[in-house]
């Protein structure tokens, strides 16, 4: 694959939408579709592949540093296209920083952003606004097409799901993987004491449904399988999509706690359960890469591969690393962002 078609930032995302918007917009005015259809004819309109991460550190990659995490194919990756070392999100927490990755605007400005509860939770009423123009609605505009798979976390009304966001296919879970515990929590305090217990590593504790479309599918999710699942669906819409631009958005809800690994990577890496997961999830980019190159499209695909924000610093051995930066998850220091 050509290096110019490997964006690999884990220090992370504005200017990166606002360059797939602006190359959307040269396809899509003046005749939408048709004339799309009359570029491609010139020239072979790009795919692209969004891969996020959801709090995985700076430092939790082997090609930024870390000792004992195993993974040889975002290391490839990086090495094979550009590595961005300067590179920020939106937000330190999940829903606004999602927000701003899919809309190119700071999250203050879609409504996506609350000094309250920071994030968006099960009960929420409200999601990103209709007003909102995404990057799938815009690429739709050029005859992509578009899929979200993995975590939403932007409103998990019908109204708010990704398929009334411009995405003709969604396959994942609304919100993060630690809500709607069966447990209730009385504090803040009660939150933190839970993950002392044996309850968080059953998924079954966790009732997050897994959805496709607006249906679904199964509740609780079993996050055991949920990485190579949707690396599954993944693989499938590329190929599905193969003779057409698409855009795929692949949102890993891993490795937020709770951590959960398959049987083949539990118990494999020598940095425990979190070295587990991320080593999965570095075999499913592989996986996506592959498929990407065994079509003959890895050399007319951009893919983006970064995360969401810095790590949780306070799940210590289930939490990652943000190396040699300041900070994690939460903090607008520079291993927050």
């Amino acid at each position: 694959m050509k290096n110019c078609n490997y964006l690999f930032g884990i220090k992370r995302i504005v200017l990166l939408t606002g360059l797939i918007v602006l190359f959307a917009s040269c396809t899509s005015k003046s005749g939408g579709e048709q004339h799309a259809t009359e570029v491609g004819q010139k020239e072979k309109s790009l795919n692209f592949v969004i891969i996020f991460a959801d709090d995985l550190g700076y430092g939790d990659l082997s090609i930024y540093g870390h000792p004992t995490i195993r993974t040889p194919k975002l290391d490839a990756m990086a090495s094979q296209g550009q590595k961005w070392t300067n590179f920020y999100v939106g937000a330190s927490v999940c829903t606004p920083s999602r927000a701003a990755i899919l809309t190119g605007r700071l999250p203050i400005r879609s409504g996506m952003m609350s000094p309250v509860n920071r994030v968006l939770f099960p009960d929420s009423r409200n999601g990103l606004p209709a007003s909102e123009i995404t990057l799938a609605e815009q690429l739709k505009k050029g005859g992509y097409s578009t899929a979200c798979i993995g975590k939403w976390h932007l409103g998990s009304k019908e109204q708010y799901l990704p398929t009334n966001n411009g995405f003709d296919y969604y396959y994942g879970i609304p919100y993060s993987n630690d809500m709607d515990n069966i447990i209730p929590f009385k504090s803040a305090a009660g939150y933190f004491d839970f993950w002392k217990s044996e309850a968080r590593k059953d998924f079954n504790t966790f009732n997050v449904p897994l959805m496709r479309n607006t249906e679904i599918i199964e509740r609780p999710a079993n996050q055991h399988t949920i990485t190579g699942r949707y690396t599954e669906e993944s693989i499938k819409f590329i190929n599905e999509n193969k003779e057409k631009p698409f855009f795929l958005y692949l949102a890993y809800n891993l490795p937020h706690v709770p951590l959960f690994a398959s049987e083949e990577f539990e118990g494999t890496s020598p940095r425990g359960l979190y070295g587990d997961v991320v080593e999965e999830i570095d075999n499913s980019v592989g996986q996506i890469l592959t498929t990407l190159k065994e079509t003959g499209l890895d050399e007319n695909t951009l893919v983006v591969f970064t995360s969401d924000n810095g790590p949780w610093l306070t799940m210590n051995q289930e939490g990652g690393s943000a190396g040699l930066l300041r900070d994690g998850k939460g903090s607008t220091w520079d291993g927050g962002m």
